[in-house]
């Protein structure tokens, strides 16, 4: 049995967008093959970790999220002590200030920023192969969170290919915007079905995108994003592709939703340029949803 110490950890836990979600059909299992291209994005939840008292105790900011069993963090810490053969009592607090059902992987990046950080309070037990099978377990998200870089994923999402910082996005800045409701993942999947061209998508348009990422001059990269997930949430939440149709307008190198939704992110050319596009954006619909204006 390995023994912890009266320490206490806290880390940021980040969030993502998808720059592609291209789904290539449905499987056997009931998962979608898909191929994505991850980016990590430099706002964040916080969370602390510490051993104390006995057993798990998880509390977290946000009300409407449970602290029990049904949460990603809860799961993600009970898995590791169990595969650590740790019996210490461990006090985990959620700071939340990333929307919830938003599609760019807070609860994701939670379950990892668990793993990672239990594994650092206990001195390191488990090796990092160890952690990423824990992770993939939790969530097809879950890998991406272990390591701070971009990355392409494959499979249903959990097999990460960890990739450098694109060249085509230094300098460039993020404006992501959430309208103020979240989109079920399972629902948007469930709803691909009605739309038979997005459910079964051409493979290798990821791999295409990574090239491109991957050049200097990224003014051709604008006609490489795309998300299969956009044709039901469009269907039902026509704001939108109005959010994407103004940001355009208004001069965003790219204007996509991000994974399953409902957050929408545009890329500019710099961060005036996207502190910019919030403030037009603002203006034109209001200040009820969640924004973030970030360097990439």
């Amino acid at each position: 049995m390995l023994s912890g110490t009266a320490m206490r950890l806290e880390k940021k836990s980040p969030c993502k967008v998808n720059l592609i979600l291209n789904i290539l059909g449905r499987r056997a299992d009931g998962f979608h093959e898909l191929e994505t291209v991850l980016q990590p994005v430099n706002v964040w939840d916080e969370m602390s970790f510490e051993c104390a008292g006995a057993g798990l105790q998880l509390t977290c900011s946000h009300p409407d999220l449970p602290t029990d069993s049904k949460n990603l963090v809860h799961r993600a810490a009970t898995s590791f002590l169990a595969a650590a053969k740790i019996a210490d009592g461990v006090k985990i607090h959620l700071q939340k200030k990333l929307p919830l059902a938003g599609g760019i992987g807070g609860g994701s990046a939670n379950a990892a920023v668990t793993l990672t950080a239990l594994n650092e309070l206990f001195g390191q037990p488990l090796p990092l192969a160890k952690l990423h099978g824990l992770a993939a377990a939790l969530g097809s998200d879950v890998p991406f969170f272990l390591h701070d870089k971009p990355a392409l994923a494959t499979g249903r999402g959990e097999q990460v290919r960890t990739l450098e910082p694109f060249p085509a996005l230094t300098g460039k800045a993020f404006f992501l915007v959430h309208p103020g409701f979240g989109i079920s993942t399972p629902w948007s999947y469930q709803n691909l079905a009605r739309f038979p061209k997005d459910q079964n998508g051409m493979a290798g348009r990821a791999e295409r995108l990574v090239t491109a990422l991957q050049a200097e001059d990224g003014t051709a990269i604008a006609d490489g994003f795309y998300n299969s997930l956009e044709a039901p949430a469009f269907d039902k939440f026509p704001v939108l592709p109005l959010y994407q149709d103004f940001l355009r307008e208004q001069g965003a190198l790219v204007a996509l939703m991000s994974g399953s939704g409902s957050t929408t992110f545009a890329i500019a050319e710099d961060l005036a340029a996207a502190e910019n596009l919030a403030e037009k954006f603002k203006s034109q619909f209001g200040d009820h949803g969640w924004t973030a204006v970030v360097a990439i």
